[in-house]
């Protein structure tokens, strides 16, 4: 069997909690699908998600997610004492081995620059979009004031910034919008560009 490195365009979503990162993640795959092309999502947050399954005996279900828990195995036990660019690392290295079997790669929970602009500066095509969303959230106050909430609040260098307050259809209309930009390759790399409600 021949390996062939695919090139993928990879999409990295980021965006606060319950703002549909993975519902756009999921539309992005159908887009593509629809061209008839390979996608597959990853997350940063999987690896920990693993862990917390073994560590909490918890059942993978959003319902039951441990939110507390992953914050602070991810930033006060990993990333501070273990190793800063652990979840990043292991991201990277899996893009490099499904580059070879996708067209397109979703991360869709970016939440510190450095899971941006690692992949960024790692890969040919990426393209980084911000989803919002007018919502109340239902985290904690401790939840909503952890760094892995607010780290990207000061960060602007995003390709997309989309809001997803509206139907899902319409989020799909304005992935669809970027995903011909991106496969024209009419589209200014780097610049931010967002739709006005």
């Amino acid at each position: 069997m021949e390996f062939v490195n695919k090139k993928p365009i990879i999409y990295v979503l980021s965006g606060k909690a319950h703002t549909g990162k993975n519902v756009a993640a999921n539309l992005i795959k159908e887009i593509y699908g629809e061209l008839n092309k390979k996608s597959i999502n990853l997350s940063y947050a999987s690896y920990l998600k693993e862990y917390a399954k073994n560590i909490l005996s918890w059942d993978g279900s959003e319902e039951t997610k441990p939110r507390e828990f992953l914050q602070q195995l991810g930033v006060d036990l990993i990333k501070k004492t273990i190793d800063s660019r652990f979840v990043i690392n292991r991201l990277l290295q899996d893009i490099k081995i499904y580059s070879y079997f996708y067209d397109v790669i979703t991360i869709s929970d970016a939440r510190f620059i450095e899971e941006i602009e690692d992949v960024k500066n790692s890969f040919s095509k990426v393209i980084s979009i911000r989803i919002t969303k007018k919502t109340d959230s239902t985290l904690t106050e401790a939840e909503k004031k952890h760094i892995s909430e607010t780290a990207l609040d000061n960060y602007h260098n995003y390709d997309y910034v989309v809001s997803n307050d509206g139907s899902l259809e319409e989020l799909k209309d304005r992935l669809i919008i970027i995903i011909e930009e991106v496969n024209n390759g009419n589209r200014n790399w780097r610049a931010c560009w967002q739709w006005k409600r």
